[in-house]
């Protein structure tokens, strides 16, 4: 089992996206990755957060906790809100991921499905991620 952490930064209508190929075939993805061995949550999204977009934040708290499974493995992702703290959007540190970062930007909510993201998701991003800090099963049931 691995586990990915990712970080939801939303200010005011808008949330903080990376122009990355998802492996579901998306081109926009929340920014995150993986927890290195003996390596705390909340520090792995801060180093993520800081190597994939030029910001240094603070995590706030649980948004979900949900299971991906896939013919090679069992990942569990852990998605925080943060809050920016510090930094420069798109300073972006070389080669940090296996996919290429094409580009940082805040993107406003109501256009996440124009992004390739499901209705599901961004109906839960413009309505603050109700029941959040909760376990959501399957990575489908919250729309990724």
């Amino acid at each position: 089992m691995k586990i990915r952490v990712t970080g939801l930064l939303v200010e005011g209508d808008k949330i903080l996206l990376l122009n990355q190929d998802t492996d579901n075939g998306r081109s926009w993805s929340l920014p995150g990755g993986k927890v290195e061995e003996y390596e705390p949550l909340d520090a792995a999204l801060i180093r993520e957060m800081r190597e994939e977009t030029g910001l240094e934040v603070a995590v706030k708290k649980l948004a979900y906790v949900c299971d991906y499974f896939s013919d090679t493995a069992h990942i569990v992702h852990m998605t925080f809100m943060v809050e920016r703290v510090g930094g420069t959007v798109g300073d972006i540190a070389d080669n940090v991921d296996t996919k290429e970062i094409r580009g940082v930007e805040f993107v406003a909510l109501h256009e996440l499905q124009d992004k390739g993201f499901s209705k599901r998701f961004q109906d839960l991003a413009v309505n603050d991620f109700p029941g959040s800090g909760n376990y959501m099963g399957p990575k489908s049931r919250i729309g990724l």
